[in-house]
């Protein structure tokens, strides 16, 4: 009787095992962080410039970007596979990350009219943003870095002229082989990145003063 008794709590405890929810790992969500101050040094003097209008679209990216994972590549390994990090996430796309980066700076930075909705308001400037690479690459298990590449074009908007275009990319080493050091990474190199974005806008446009 007693063996029966010990088979059937077994039986109940490996039951109760199997039907109990499993405890969830912690998924960690980031973002760019907060924006630091930008060097200016190489602005135009604007005091005597009429401020433009301009929208800034939201950035385009290929489809695989969309999402808020955070990709990465094993160069050693199998280089035309991409993985994604499955407890680490942006708290939004890439590209929704960056295009709000990049309208913040351009109303601190400059003297522009900065819109975000077409609907809005007419304004004399487009300026799209194509996101086309945001990747944290590893050459070995223990050495990663993360690559940024992305292609900026200034349209008159009354015109549709397309006024200056360029590409901005950079590799820049990630502190630790990991998801926290990719981030660490991508939030200091797209700071810079929009810095250079920003120097480049200001002096296209002074171009344009009438």
């Amino acid at each position: 009787m007693n063996k029966i008794f010990t088979l059937a709590v077994i039986i109940y405890l490996i039951s109760a095992c199997t039907v109990l929810p499993k405890p969830q790992a912690t998924v960690s969500t980031y973002d760019f962080g907060s924006q630091p101050t930008s060097d200016t040094a190489q602005l135009p003097n604007q005091s005597n410039l009429m401020p433009k209008s301009i929208l800034i679209a939201n950035a385009t990216t290929p489809s695989w970007l969309e999402s808020t994972a955070i990709h990465y590549r094993l160069l050693y390994h199998n280089p035309t596979q991409t993985y994604a990090y499955a407890n680490s996430r942006w708290i939004a796309a890439p590209a929704a990350l960056f295009t709000q980066q990049i309208r913040n700076r351009i109303i601190t930075d400059t003297l522009e009219f900065v819109t975000k909705d077409s609907a809005t308001a007419k304004t004399d400037y487009v300026l799209h943003i194509e996101l086309e690479e945001f990747m944290q690459l590893f050459d070995t298990a223990d050495d990663s870095r993360i690559a940024i590449g992305f292609h900026a074009s200034l349209i008159e908007r009354n015109t549709r002229k397309l006024i200056a275009q360029k590409s901005f990319n950079r590799n820049e080493k990630t502190p630790s082989a990991d998801a926290a050091g990719a981030v660490l990474a991508f939030s200091t190199t797209s700071n810079e990145l929009i810095n250079e974005l920003v120097n480049w806008l200001s002096h296209e446009l002074s171009r344009f003063q009438s």
